[in-house]
């Protein structure tokens, strides 16, 4: 294994060499001098002074972006006019997503916090990534897979408006996520009916992990989808297709799990083990890094989801003290500030002092400040357009090699 200043160079050699566009843009965009002909209004203690690094900090392409027409697509607008800011922030991890973790020998990890599926953000963006092949595993919360049902089970939630009194909401019997209203009996209640009637069955009365509960769960929800004949409105019947396991790191903190604790009342016999999350997530990691790829992850929002995705680098060092040095490639849209201290908000640079991320790929670490339901989309749209679709990885069929790929490297190197 090449030591840590071996990789450093390599890795930068890499980033030298895979700069996107560099070359192009050098040839398209106008030279800006670097060297003023006459300097005889320049006082001599200015001319006297020495800059050895101004070249390479005004080596960036010059902003001088052309007028926008109306005719040009997403990815043209991002790549051309998206320069400073939060924007250039988005443009850098559109491009790192595309034209790194896309890669075949990488393993992309997806994680979504915030009230991302009764946005309709599931349909629009998370189902095509999963189908396309460029999401491999995902940590979601509760929330997120129950609303993503009310879809799969073809009820209906709806456009409306912030400025609403919420106490003559309740009156009628209708629900509000900011400006997304749903009925409250006719939504929520049913869906809670229906996930009742499918956790009673017999292939959910034992222990299990979140991914195989979603896998069990999804298997309902893409039969709920052909029975309505609304194909792929359904993270969760996107994922059980595809062999995409999806994770909860709190499983209670939701109305699935709600429901499952009223119906433990009655003798309900499954029960979720979350040790079994944490094992397999790392396993994905670990794997991904053995077989001589790399691991990537693109946190959507903060919260539980990102700490779960990132943990599993701290378990594969920390406590089951095997060797490795982090994520590859880091991509967070979050509106968190990093300044007080909360995990939504961790900077990669930050993480690296965890051991989440790997020091030498800080330059493939981005965050963008934005709201996910807008970046979101703009990063599907980037990938798919620029993109060709990847292999389903199907991890989700692989589970139980990939557990006894981490037990075997942990007893080797376990000393208690």
């Amino acid at each position: 294994m090449p030591d840590k200043k071996t990789a450093s160079k390599k890795h930068a050699s890499e980033r030298k060499a895979a700069r996107p566009g560099s070359a192009a843009r050098s040839q398209e965009s106008p030279v800006t001098p670097r060297v003023r002909a006459d300097l005889s209004d320049v006082p001599d203690w200015l001319k006297r002074k020495q800059c050895p690094h101004r070249a390479r900090y005004l080596s960036g392409r010059r902003i001088l972006p052309k007028g926008i027409t109306g005719r040009e697509r997403v990815s043209e607008l991002l790549d051309e006019t998206f320069l400073a800011y939060n924007a250039a922030r988005l443009r850098e991890g559109c491009r790192l997503y595309v034209e790194k973790m896309l890669a075949p020998d990488v393993t992309v990890g997806m994680s979504l916090a915030g009230a991302l599926t009764p946005a309709g953000l599931g349909c629009s963006c998370i189902i095509p990534l999963i189908k396309a092949g460029f999401v491999d595993w995902i940590v979601a919360t509760g929330a997120n897979m129950y609303h993503d049902l009310h879809f799969a089970f073809n009820l209906p939630l709806h456009v409306g408006s912030h400025l609403l009194d919420d106490t003559d909401l309740r009156k009628n019997d209708v629900v509000r996520i900011y400006d997304v209203l749903l009925g409250y009996t006719d939504c929520l209640m049913e869906t809670d009916r229906i996930l009742r009637s499918i956790l009673v069955q017999p292939e959910f009365q034992h222990e299990m992990g979140t991914a195989e509960f979603y896998y069990l769960l999804g298997r309902y929800a893409a039969e709920w989808e052909r029975k309505s004949g609304n194909h792929d409105v359904s993270v969760l019947a996107a994922a059980y297709r595809c062999g995409v396991p999806v994770h909860t790191s709190s499983p209670g903190d939701s109305t699935i799990g709600m429901n499952i604790a009223g119906l433990e009342l009655k003798g309900l016999k499954l029960r979720i083990n979350p040790s079994i999350d944490v094992n397999e997530t790392t396993s994905y990691v670990l794997a991904a890094k053995r077989s001589g790829g790399k691991s990537a992850v693109i946190l959507i929002g903060g919260g539980s989801p990102k700490n779960f995705m990132l943990q599993t680098e701290p378990q594969i060092q920390e406590v089951l003290m095997i060797r490795e040095y982090g994520q590859d490639y880091f991509f967070q849209v979050t509106d968190a500030r990093p300044d007080t201290g909360g995990l939504s908000g961790a900077t990669p640079h930050e993480a690296v002092s965890w051991g989440k991320v790997d020091p030498d790929r800080l330059p493939d670490a981005v965050v963008c400040y934005a709201d996910s339901t807008i970046a979101l989309p703009i990063l599907t749209h980037y990938a798919l357009s620029r993109h060709k679709p990847r292999k389903l990885r199907r991890l989700y069929d692989h589970r139980p090699a990939l557990m006894d790929n981490l037990r075997r490297e942990f007893f080797a190197h376990t000393k208690f």
